[in-house]
Parts: C-alpha cells; structure tokens; sequence
C-alpha cells in the first residue's frame, strides 16, 4: 500500500497544480473567511466520511483518498488555517529545508498544550517525544537535520500521550515543489486509561503545507477506526479536534523560525 500511495502521490504532484492561489485552492468564499479568522476553521466527522476542508490540490487529494480508503475511519477531523509570510518572504529551496527541519523536529513536540474538552481546562499532549532508530529497538535519537531535500522521508518516533498512553509512530513526509506533507501512523494500540481506543494502525494524522504566495495554508486531519465503546466516538473527536489546534499552534511556532515577522 505505501508504495502504491508513493507512486500515486508522485503522480499526481506532476498534475498543473504548482503556484495555486489561496482562492484557487479553497475558493473565493473560504479564502476570505481564513484571511479574517482568529481560530483554525474546524470539521469533525463520526458517520459519513468525506473531506470538507481539503484544499483543491491534487497531490494532497490523492493522499487523503487512498488514506481513508486504506483505513476506512469511523472519526474524521479537519482543520484550515493561514501562516501570513512577511513580505519579503519567498518560496525556495532553502526555505522549503528550512521548513523540513523544523516539521521533522519532533522533540519540539513535548510539553505542547491543548484545550482538554473532558477537563475544561489546558493539558499537555505530548510528555514527552523523540525519534528513534526502529520500532524495536526504540533508541532515541537526536532530530534530523536535512542539508538537501529528499523525495520522501520516513522516521520513527516515540511519543508519551497523557491522554492515549507511551506509543511508537512511524512518520511518512512528502516533499514537492509548492508543498511539504507529512502522515503520522500509530504502530500501537492507543488506549484511555485502560480502555482501548483506537487500535494498532487505526490513527493516521496528516499534515499538509502549501505555498501560495504571500501566505502558507496549513491543512491538519485527524482519521482513525475508533473502538466502539459507548461514548468513546465523541470523546475522541472532541480530542482530536482541539489537538489539531494544538498542532496548529505548534507549526505556527516552528514557521516563525523561517520567516520571522
């Protein structure tokens, strides 16, 4: 499945979709409403699934499709939002391994916050998160740093989740000319205290970063086979759902270190 996703990923990239505008990519209507916004622009999904959110771009639509397809998630969440560039910012190489390095900085992950819905009150999400060599050995290792851009990348990572318990991810990124992507796999059982939630390869989050001009919109979507536990479906959502806020919030600070305002 990974390298028929690699091979339809890197056929659709090839497809005229280079240098598209805000509008062209959400439309005239949501691109005003995001220059505006204060708040990410959200989506949360339980029954039918189908992506509201996902900018037109078709590299970025044939991941999301043989994702779900893939996975067939009973819990689908969306978030849309705006990094505004300076002025004088431009779209490079060395920008775009800039921006590389700081997505593939996965210790920076730790002790970020999030709105917890069950507790009406800021939580740490991840206590702690690093890469490691594989997923048996689990050796920590220290942040990647990328001199050139590869065409795709793939990392382990251990992450402790004060909601859903210590796991071990696999990271899969995609590079291409006006974009930079990565999907996020559960290679563990995730668990609510002792309750299972989502199972061994039943979580994806996918982050997607598209370049259009004077501005980076930022697509986050959180997917996953839910455990069907009465209750379990809406928490998990509403989990998910200010999570991806909190990743939001986290990339905000990461793009800052290339184009600081």
């Amino acid at each position: 499945m990974k390298n028929k996703l690699f091979l339809l990923f890197i056929a659709a990239v090839a497809a005229p979709t280079f240098g598209a505008s805000l509008e062209e990519l959400v439309g005239v209507e949501r691109a005003v409403a995001l220059r505006s916004a204060v708040e990410p622009i959200t989506e949360a999904q339980h029954k039918t699934i189908s992506p509201r959110l996902q900018p037109r771009h078709t590299g970025l639509a044939a991941l999301v499709s043989e994702t779900l397809g893939s996975l067939d998630p009973t819990l689908f969440v969306e978030t849309l939002s705006l990094y505004r560039k300076p002025s004088a910012a431009v779209w490079n190489e060395a920008e775009q391994i800039s921006l590389l390095n700081q997505l593939t900085a996965l210790s920076t992950l730790a002790g970020i916050q999030y709105y917890s819905a069950s507790r009406k009150t800021m939580r740490t999400f991840y206590e702690s998160s690093c890469a490691i060599d594989n997923p048996t050995n689990k050796k920590p290792l220290p942040d990647p740093v990328f001199t050139a851009l590869p065409n795709s990348l793939a990392l382990y990572a251990r992450q402790k989740d004060l909601t859903f318990g210590d796991n071990i991810y696999r990271f899969v990124y995609y590079i291409n000319s006006d974009s930079v992507f990565f999907v996020q796999e559960n290679l563990t059982a995730m668990t609510a205290g002792i309750i299972p939630a989502v199972g061994k390869n039943k979580f994806r989050s996918l982050l997607a970063v598209l370049d259009t001009g004077d501005c980076l919109l930022i697509y986050a979507a959180g997917m996953a086979k839910a455990a069907s536990v009465p209750g379990m479906g809406d928490r998990i959502g509403a989990s998910f759902t200010n999570r991806a806020k909190a990743i939001l919030k986290w990339f905000d600070g990461r793009a800052r270190k290339i184009f600081p305002s």
